[in-house]
């Protein structure tokens, strides 16, 4: 779902990750001194704004994509940059202030394991952190899609719905865990500019969509217009996040 190139990932989710990325890096309470890394970093969103706070000497970012990972590499020279899933990182214990994982838990073979990963990677009191959208109560930057097509879409993932995000940190046994619900708006041009990364392939949306024969294609494409004239140009869209100490 995510062998595509950085571009086409970019139009599609980056318009709302990347300004995401700044609320999110708040909530984990980034700031300069600390080392920080970015789990699942796809062609690095987050791992901008924590170059942007931090320096890329200060940042460490994985994801299982090699495309991502070339990406993100040519993108934040100096950064260390690995190939590696989230339940297996490549980094010794306590090497970090700061464990943030943006858009990512969802997509994890093993949530548990990853935030158990994360919690090891990760200095007595830094903070682990995560987010996922709010697919559970339509409120996610895909919901429109989903309505559009008549079925669950990604609602049903985990870490998509309110208090699963909190209690996978605690189980993976750390304190002080906090949750809320981040929000960003991004403005479209046009119907245009908002459906036509959805034709990209990328995602559960993009397996969905290419799955589709031409004429169902152009029937989810009616009703999706229909859905976003009566909600853009503006959208409003929200994430889960959760944060805990190590």
């Amino acid at each position: 779902m995510f062998e595509v190139g950085a571009e086409r990932y970019d139009r599609f989710m980056g318009r709302y990750s990347v300004p995401l990325a700044l609320e999110f890096a708040d909530f984990a309470g980034v700031e300069r001194g600390q080392r920080a890394l970015d789990v699942g970093c796809g062609p690095g969103a987050l791992t901008s704004e924590l170059v942007r706070r931090l320096g890329a000497d200060s940042v460490a970012a994985v994801d299982p994509s090699e495309p991502f990972v070339a990406a993100a590499r040519e993108r934040h020279p100096g950064v260390d940059v690995e190939l590696a899933p989230a339940e297996r990182l490549p980094f010794a214990d306590d090497s970090f202030d700061a464990a943030l994982a943006q858009l990512v838990v969802q997509f994890m073979s093993d949530p548990a394991a990853g935030a158990r990963e994360m919690a090891r990677v990760t200095r007595a009191r830094g903070v682990v952190a995560v987010c996922v959208w709010d697919h559970g109560t339509g409120r996610g930057p895909l919901s429109l899609y989903w309505r559009a097509a008549g079925g669950r879409g990604e609602s049903g993932n985990f870490g998509t719905n309110e208090g699963e995000l909190g209690r996978l940190l605690r189980e993976a046994g750390l304190a002080d865990v906090e949750e809320t619900l981040l929000s960003v708006t991004v403005e479209h041009v046009g119907f245009e500019d908002w459906w036509e990364p959805y034709t990209y392939g990328v995602g559960p949306v993009g397996v969905h969509y290419a799955r589709l024969d031409p004429e169902r294609q152009a029937e989810q494409r009616e009703r999706a217009r229909l859905l976003f004239e009566e909600a853009g140009p503006a959208l409003t869209v929200s994430a889960w996040a959760a944060r805990g100490r190590a």
